[in-house]
């Protein structure tokens, strides 16, 4: 398996049925800037209602078709394309309390959840081998929340992870930390999947202002280094959150950074700062990354965070300072 999956963004066009009615189309002028670029990793989060409006039904066939033509647009540019229910039958970290099921303690959503992966394990079995990930679900609940645990969480991913290399041995298999992303997963380090950590802390210089976190009332206005929630938040209490990770790591389990990024209100001097400590620990740790955006709030382009320096491509307003922290930050041949 490889060491990490590369270099990239995240990309919402098919990430929410209740923002968008129908899927986007693959964002061409995107895929163009991260082949120029060399940006190698998409992570394309989908909401499985556009898949499987009725978990008690059979999936939608037509939305293979919108799956494959952001798999044919992204490979056909030397993109990896790593596949992600961020909304699954169950559950979703933001408006879990909209679904009717629980994904980890009821056997319908399960078995749709199954159902979701092993269709796409039987379609795309023995191809794209290096070029296409299974990222299983975003950001699985906190220990505790709605009677989560760690037990229940590695229940469902070994059974569903199995399945999947049951039909598409060679497949490469994504999970997410718990808790958000946050919580590293020891006990799954035996298991032949890549595990995916998070770049969001401290949250008072990620999400300021974010008004869909309750999280961020309050907040004042952030610095970096700062301090939030009692800690002492510079780069050294960076390098000591991921020790868990890193010690997944040396058990063998590659890592990458499936989400990234700072929200729009945070003084862009401020985000630069906090990146460049980031990035420098992803690039000594030997991590791959995917910033949550491309274009927008969280993104590289037209993000508006204040004092932001623009640069144009092809009619997109281009963070350059944020371009070269990233091109710098990348490890040669990976």
């Amino acid at each position: 398996m490889r060491n990490h999956l590369g270099y990239g963004f995240n990309a919402q066009w098919a990430y929410s049925t209740e923002w968008m009615p129908e899927p986007k189309r693959a964002d061409t002028r995107m895929l163009d800037f991260m082949a120029k670029y060399d940006f190698n990793f998409l992570r394309l989060p989908l909401d499985y209602r556009y898949w499987m409006p009725d978990i008690s039904k059979e999936p939608k066939e037509d939305f293979l078709e919108v799956i494959d033509g952001y798999v044919t647009e992204a490979i056909s540019r030397g993109i990896h394309i790593s596949i992600n229910l961020h909304r699954a039958p169950g559950y979703c970290i933001n408006g879990w309390e909209k679904e009717t099921y629980n994904l980890w303690s009821d056997e319908l959503p399960q078995q749709a959840f199954e159902k979701l992966w092993t269709i796409l394990a039987a379609k795309y079995r023995g191809k794209y081998e290096d070029e296409m990930s299974f990222d299983l679900v975003n950001e699985p609940p906190d220990i505790g929340q709605r009677g989560f645990t760690r037990e229940i969480h590695q229940k469902v991913i070994r059974k569903v992870t199995k399945a999947i290399h049951d039909l598409d041995p060679k497949r490469i298999v994504v999970i997410n930390g718990l808790a958000g992303g946050h919580l590293a997963m020891p006990e799954l380090a035996d298991l032949e999947v890549v595990h995916s950590g998070r770049g969001y802390q401290p949250m008072l210089v990620s999400h300021y202002k974010a008004e869909w976190w309750a999280g961020s009332i309050g907040m004042p206005v952030p610095t970096y280094p700062c301090e939030y929630n009692g800690q002492w938040w510079d780069r050294e209490a960076l390098w000591e959150f991921y020790r868990p990770w890193r010690e997944v790591q040396a058990m063998g389990r590659p890592i990458h950074i499936g989400e990234f990024g700072c929200y729009k209100y945070t003084d862009n001097e401020v985000a630069l700062n906090w990146f460049r400590d980031l990035f420098d620990i992803f690039r000594v740790s030997g991590w791959g990354y995917s910033l949550w955006e491309f274009d927008g709030n969280f993104g590289i382009a037209n993000h508006n965070r204040p004092g932001v320096k623009y640069e144009n491509f092809e009619g997109l307003n281009i963070d350059r300072q944020l371009l070269d922290l990233m091109l710098e930050s990348r490890i040669a041949n990976s």
